[in-house]
């Protein structure tokens, strides 16, 4: 079984120490780098399955480093999650822009991080080389620019319907557990009720007009084509 590959992008010695301990103890293949721009060769190098990135560092700052990986042909498929102690929304906002799969501030527990790892790790491993456009009927599913369309309409989902949509297509043939899309779209780190999906789920039905989100009571959701 080939292990996966992580990168640590972080000038803080202290993180990538605490981060690489955790992270090799769950069986991952772990490189860092402490700038932008060492980041980048580093990439280039090993081609990881994931990079862990921070915002805030010299020479070259995560926004511009995470823009320039997204330029690079062979880290097309690498995940890219920004991991910083800035909350605030409107660098949560410029991480995406440039290209992250997620934002995770710096104040999360260890724990919690490594579920979020495994699970996006494990959603990936899921989901074909061509995903990243999923197309299902007239309904187009584009992850790179946080797109959907159906017969030709545009719409714009909030990030949470998005990755809950995105989920079910990845896989038509599976049925989704509950637990599990908690897991994957909302995460260990926040705590919502089990109706929450089924309100997110009511959401999609409505905008999209999709009929072919079946509920399975008392197990999950599959989307059927």
């Amino acid at each position: 079984m080939n292990q996966k590959k992580i990168l640590l992008i972080d000038d803080e010695l202290d993180i990538l120490e605490i981060l690489s301990y955790n992270l090799e103890k769950e069986g991952y293949d772990i490189y860092t780098a402490t700038n932008g721009n060492e980041g980048i060769d580093k990439a280039k190098e090993i081609v990881p399955d994931l990079i862990l990135l921070d915002v805030m560092m010299p020479e070259k700052d995560g926004i511009e480093t995470c823009q320039e990986l997204r330029k690079i042909k062979e880290l097309q498929k690498t995940l890219i999650v920004f991991l910083s102690a800035r909350s605030e929304e409107f660098s949560q906002l410029a991480g995406f822009q440039a290209g992250a799969n997620d934002y995770i501030v710096k104040l999360i527990k260890p724990k919690i991080l490594i579920s979020k790892v495994n699970a996006l790790l494990q959603l990936t491993s899921q989901v074909s080389d061509n995903a990243k456009l999923i197309e299902i009927g007239d309904l187009v599913i584009d992850k790179d620019n946080f797109r959907v369309s159906k017969s030709g309409q545009q719409f714009l989902l909030p990030k949470k319907e998005f990755d809950l949509l995105y989920l079910l297509a990845s896989n038509t043939e599976k049925v989704f557990k509950r637990e599990e899309i908690l897991e994957k779209v909302w995460g260990n780190d926040v705590i919502v009720g089990e109706r929450t999906i089924d309100v997110h789920i009511r959401r999609l039905r409505e905008k999209l007009g999709i009929n072919t989100i079946q509920t399975l009571k008392g197990i999950g959701y599959k989307l059927i084509v």
